[in-house]
């Protein structure tokens, strides 16, 4: 299609685009979204909690395109930035160098899942049309100019979306994530039976030992998903975020919302100490991957964390027939819990060139340097060589 017949719209509220539209423009399997973190209910849920919006730096610039008969046929989510917080790829430097040369470097778009390291389409064309995912881009880079940014970032963006940006003259950035794959797995033994003596004996004592006093583990969905339920999470959520960035990205009202409009996606693992719950970890989960986010806990308990993180994980995916956990952003102490290491990529468009130049310049030298590390990583995977089946 010419990009001459298209309309691009930029909407600036997610609730400005009905859910209908934004969802049809999402895959899709049987009508429920593919990506929970891609529905239109996640966005809204984050603007109408107060949590990424104008006040807090998430200003929403979603493009629509629409054909010449006004039928929405592209949407690219989009943010007009004054920070680089939430967002799990690192462009502090960037923002410190140009800054040091004179330059203004917010605010930028930014096309991502706000505080979400999931990897997603972004360029949202049913069919994966290339001429409008190109039209997507072409229209973020002109309203980047209009509004004066100093680029545009996509994060997370799929393997065939980064090869088209590239081919569009944007740069691409990868980084590493470990996942955990089913390869057809009956039970969590059959998966420990593809591992090394040792590691094997290592994970078993590990989740013996998390719950040695007598600690459970429940996963609430749906109906399970109280208000107590939500109470309990958040004291754990709150006290995880405020050690780690000084105050949490998400409050209290996101997770009733969240709960309310898509608890059906929602697994939440809580660990109990009798009636109490101790700990606790968000899960989403989409058509084929179960999705992990965000951890915390009232009481140090010895490997509570891989426990409620990564094994319950495995044990939903397993009993669910999912292909992947994506256990969230960073941790080479994933590795020896099976999880393997992953390339997740960025695609950039940086509207001054001296700048562009100099970070071109450095992501050749970092692309290089994130494949050797995960050639080195790959040494290191607990399973035994040769002993994997065929993923199913």
């Amino acid at each position: 299609m010419p990009e001459a017949a298209l309309r691009a719209s930029i909407h600036v509220s997610t609730a400005a685009i009905p859910a209908a539209i934004w969802n049809g423009l999402v895959p899709s399997t049987a009508g429920v979204v593919d990506n929970p973190f891609l529905d239109h209910a996640f966005f809204l849920a984050l603007e109408e909690s107060g949590c990424a919006t104008r006040r807090t730096g998430w200003q929403p610039q979603h493009i629509l395109l629409e054909d010449e008969t006004g039928q929405a046929v592209g949407l690219l989510p989009l943010f007009l930035k004054s920070h680089s917080m939430g967002e799990y790829v690192f462009d502090h430097g960037w923002a410190d160098a140009f800054e040091r040369a004179g330059g203004s470097y917010y605010p930028k778009l930014q096309g991502s899942i706000p505080f979400t390291p999931v990897t997603g389409p972004k360029l949202l064309v049913p069919g994966g049309d290339p001429a409008l995912q190109r039209a997507l881009l072409t229209t973020a880079e002109t309203l980047c100019e209009r509004l004066e940014a100093s680029s545009v970032h996509a994060t997370f963006v799929p393997e065939d979306e980064a090869a088209l940006a590239a081919a569009a003259d944007w740069l691409v950035r990868t980084d590493t994530q470990f996942h955990w794959h089913n390869h057809g797995f009956g039970s969590f033994e059959d998966f420990l039976g593809t591992l090394s003596s040792r590691h094997r004996k290592s994970i078993r004592r590990e989740r013996r030992d998390a719950l040695a006093d007598g600690l459970t583990v429940k996963a609430l969905s749906g109906g399970e998903l109280t208000e107590a339920a939500w109470d309990a999470f958040y004291e754990f959520y709150e006290d995880t975020g405020g050690r780690k960035w000084g105050r949490p990205y998400l409050n209290r009202k996101f997770f009733s919302l969240l709960g309310e409009r898509m608890g059906d996606r929602v697994v939440l693992m809580l660990a109990y100490d009798g009636p109490r719950a101790i700990a606790g970890a968000l899960n989403l989960r989409g058509a084929n991957a179960l999705y992990g986010r965000n951890w915390g806990t009232t009481r140090h308990v010895p490997f509570l964390h891989f426990e409620v993180c990564y094994y319950q994980a495995i044990d939903y995916a397993i009993a669910h027939k999912l292909a992947v956990v994506e256990a969230g952003a960073q941790g080479e102490h994933k590795l020896a819990r099976g999880y393997e290491p992953t390339t997740t990529r960025s695609i950039h468009w940086i509207a001054n060139p001296g700048l562009r130049r100099a970070i071109a310049d450095y992501l050749v030298r970092e692309r290089a340097a994130v494949s050797h590390d995960q050639e080195v990583l790959d040494q290191f995977t607990p399973f035994r060589k040769g002993d994997l089946p065929e993923p199913k």
